[in-house]
């Protein structure tokens, strides 16, 4: 007959207990810790740092790295938690690591590919050159660097022949593995998508033939406009002046059509000189827009200003006069930019 110690039974039981007890708190400890960025890491201006997950690697590789790098207390326990929670099958990519951070979050990131965002944008009125050198900035994407301008174009859409004003000018987001492409081909998209919407929308009675011409005069109106509030108005000039038979005369145009001959200055041999964009030689739009438009100047080339001005000239501050005569105007000429014109003129928005 076995002869059952009781006391001793529960004694191992407590004992059992306990020992599981304290490896739990330990566990939990270790997984739940604040991870520790206070170890020679290179952090950026927010505290934190940017882990790389190779592809092929695995999460134990992952946390055994952290362990070194004195992020995380226990690689092995964080591994072996992982594995009896299931969470151990984990995506690559780039991950930002704050000291919000512990173990348990880090885990979590690797296995639902909360993979880090960085950011590029691209302001209004910049043109496709400008976009190119920005992209060129970024050593994933400095393939643009070495590709003409048609094989650019050819990746993004097949039907894109010349790429000025076919971009939506934003904040754009990617990841490491993310090609300059899809940037191009999203901001392509939008610029298509918010063109259509607009165009829909549009006032009665403008002077385009397409939806394409409107996109000409709204990089013409970004060019222009150095206030906000002078958008419509500047729309309004330009609209009444197409429809008139005047010819825009625009600097923009003339500079865009001097490409690298520009050198900061217009000439009045620049204004003689013919090209396909100086409008102070051609009737009508140019042949196609001059930089990228932003939505303020989409919405304003068809929603024009009513009115009867059909001049307007700097006033050196970024704001413009609106004449309705040219007399007004060149009135308006003689005192803004003779009489009151100050050392630091502006004659276009910057």
């Amino acid at each position: 007959m076995i002869n059952i110690n009781y006391r001793t039974l529960v004694a191992s039981g407590l004992l059992i207990l306990l020992l599981f007890a304290v490896g739990y708190l330990f566990v939990w400890d270790v997984i739940n810790r604040p991870v520790n960025l206070s170890a020679g890491l290179e952090l950026d201006d927010q505290g934190r740092f940017l882990l790389t997950v190779e592809q092929g690697s695995n999460l134990k590789r992952v946390n055994a790295q952290l362990e070194s790098q004195n992020v995380i207390a226990s690689g092995f326990v964080v591994t072996t938690w992982a594995r009896l929670s299931n969470r151990n099958r984990i995506l690559a990519g780039d991950y930002w690591v704050s000291s919000k951070d512990t173990a348990k979050t880090l885990v979590d990131k690797f296995v639902q590919g909360d993979i880090a965002q960085h950011s590029i944008t691209f302001p209004e009125g910049w043109s496709f050159k400008q976009w190119l050198s920005e992209l060129g900035k970024i050593p994933q994407f400095s393939v643009v660097s070495d590709m003409s301008k048609a094989e650019i174009l050819r990746r993004i859409h097949r039907d894109l022949d010349h790429p000025e004003g076919w971009f939506f000018p934003d904040t754009y987001n990617y990841a490491k593995n993310d090609s300059v492409f899809s940037i191009l081909k999203q901001a392509h998209r939008r610029m298509r998508d918010e063109l259509e919407r607009a165009w829909l929308s549009r006032a009665k009675d403008l002077p385009y033939a397409s939806a394409y011409e409107a996109l000409i005069m709204a990089s013409i109106i970004e060019k222009e406009t150095g206030i906000a509030d002078e958008r419509t108005e500047i729309a309004g000039v330009f609209v009444r002046r197409l429809q008139q038979g005047m010819r825009l005369q625009t600097d923009p145009t003339v500079i865009y059509g001097m490409g690298d001959r520009y050198l900061g200055n217009i000439r009045r041999s620049d204004l003689r000189q013919y090209t396909p964009y100086n409008t102070y030689r051609i009737d009508g739009l140019p042949p196609t827009p001059i930089a990228m438009p932003g939505l303020a100047s989409i919405n304003a080339a068809m929603h024009p200003k009513s009115g009867s001005s059909l001049y307007f000239v700097a006033r050196g501050d970024g704001s413009h006069q609106f004449s309705a005569t040219i007399s007004q105007h060149q009135e308006a000429v003689r005192k803004y930019q003779i009489e009151q014109r100050p050392e630091n003129y502006q004659s276009a928005p910057q």
